[in-house]
C-alpha cells in the first residue's frame, strides 16, 4: 500500500516546552492506524501538528506526497484531511443541518461522495435532529455530528482525537460500528482512543508513543499478544 500520510521526524513544542521528539510514522491508503499512549504523551500535539494548528520546529509531514507542515490549517483541510477534534467543537448555535453544510465540499470530484443523504443514512438520529441546534444534542449525538461534519468534507484521511471518550457504552458501540463501516468502504483513518478491545478489532496497525517518542508499533494481533506493552504504555 502507498503511504497517504507520512510523519517524518517531527519536533513540536509550545514555547520552550518541547512535546514531540523526532516522531515518525505513516498511514497508508485504505488503512486504519491508531495513535496510542497515556494522557500527556503527545497524541493531541501530533494531531495539531498534522492539521496545521501547531507548526513543527523540525521534520516533515507529507500528505499524498506533498509537504503540508508549513501550511495553515484551512489549507491542510482543503488538501484532504478531515478532523474530529477532542471535545467535538461543533457550532452550538447552528442547527445540525447548518453544521453539516457549513464546510461541505467534494474537492476531489468523486462520483460517490459524502452528502446529506449518506451521512443521515449512517447516523439516522441526525436526520431526526436536523433542525435542532448543536447545543441541544447529547454528547453522543454531538460526537456523531462531529464525525458527519468531517465526512461532509470528503476527506482522504479521517482523523479522530479521542473517538469515544466520555460516551455511554451504547453510543461507543455505535461509533465503532460506523468506523468499521467506513473502513470497509476503504476510508483511511487515524484514530486516538483508549479502548484497546475496540481498536484492536478495528485497526490494521498501532503506533504507541511515550513522551513524544514512538516506542512501539505493530498489528492488532501483535498488540493483543503484548500485555507488557499494554501495561507499560497504555495502563491496561
Amino acid at each position: 500500500m502507498a503511504a497517504m500520510l507520512e510523519i517524518d521526524a517531527i519536533e513540536s513544542a509550545y514555547g520552550s516546552s518541547q512535546v514531540l521528539f523526532g516522531l515518525s510514522f505513516a498511514v497508508n491508503e485504505g488503512e486504519v492506524v491508531t495513535l496510542l499512549g497515556r494522557n500527556g504523551m503527545g497524541k493531541t500535539t501530533t494531531v495539531r501538528s498534522i492539521m496545521g494548528l501547531l507548526r513543527p520546529r523540525a521534520g516533515a509531514i507529507r500528505f499524498r506526497g506533498h509537504a503540508i507542515h508549513g501550511l495553515p490549517s484551512y489549507k491542510v483541510a482543503r488538501a484532504g484531511l478531515g478532523l474530529v477534534p477532542e471535545g467535538r467543537q461543533i457550532f452550538p448555535n447552528l442547527s445540525v443541518y447548518e453544521n453539516l453544510v457549513a464546510t461541505a465540499a467534494n474537492r476531489a470530484k468523486a462520483a460517490r461522495f459524502w452528502n446529506l443523504e449518506r451521512v443521515f443514512a449512517l447516523f439516522p438520529v441526525l436526520a431526526e435532529r436536523r433542525d435542532n441546534a448543536g447545543s441541544q444534542l447529547s454528547g453522543g449525538e454531538q460526537q456523531m455530528l462531529a464525525i458527519a461534519r468531517a465526512l461532509m468534507t470528503n476527506p482522504g484521511l479521517l482523523i479522530l482525537d479521542e473517538a469515544t471518550e466520555g460516551l455511554a457504552p451504547l453510543i461507543r458501540a455505535d461509533i465503532w460500528r460506523v468506523l468499521t463501516t467506513l473502513k470497509n468502504e476503504g476510508q483511511s483513518i487515524l484514530v486516538i482512543d483508549k479502548n484497546v478491545e475496540a481498536i484492536t478489532a478495528l485497526a490494521d496497525r498501532h503506533v504507541v508513543i511515550e513522551k513524544g517518542h514512538v516506542v512501539w508499533t505493530g498489528s492488532s494481533a501483535e498488540l493483543r499478544a503484548a500485555p507488557d506493552v499494554q501495561h507499560r504504555y497504555l495502563g491496561v
